[in-house]
């Protein structure tokens, strides 16, 4: 496998959940309205969680850290956020889809060699 073709890939699918997490928190209150409108409980709580979990999560996926837990967990909430949040709007629930299923295959294919992943690994026997 091309390994600067999976650090492309990682880096692209991260980028969304890192500017997106970003912008959440920094627009928690918005977002927290956003939220609330839609029922959600504690929606300023939820709105800086889900805006912490986005960045954090799309920078670890981006640097190749804890690569396929992340990758199910992010192909988790896509789902979730597909059906809760977009159901609709079907170019939004298809855009989570086929993040999801592009952080299947990241889960299934792992981060590659150019990765933090990589090198824990690496020092570990070394």
């Amino acid at each position: 496998m091309n390994q600067t073709l999976i650090l492309a890939g990682r880096v692209l699918l991260a980028a969304i959940f890192v500017i997106s997490g970003f912008g959440k928190l920094a627009g928690a209150e918005g977002f927290s309205g956003f939220l609330a409108s839609l029922g959600f409980p504690a929606p300023l709580a939820m709105a800086y969680l889900v805006g912490a979990f986005e960045l954090l999560a799309g920078i670890a996926v981006a640097v190749g850290f804890q690569t396929r837990i992340i990758a199910i967990a992010l192909a988790l909430f896509c789902v979730a956020t597909g059906v809760l949040v977009h159901a609709g709007d079907q170019t939004a629930l298809l855009k989570n889809i086929a993040l999801a299923g592009g952080f299947l295959v990241l889960a299934g294919s792992g981060a590659g060699s150019i990765a933090v992943d990589k090198t824990k690994r690496e020092s570990r026997y070394a």
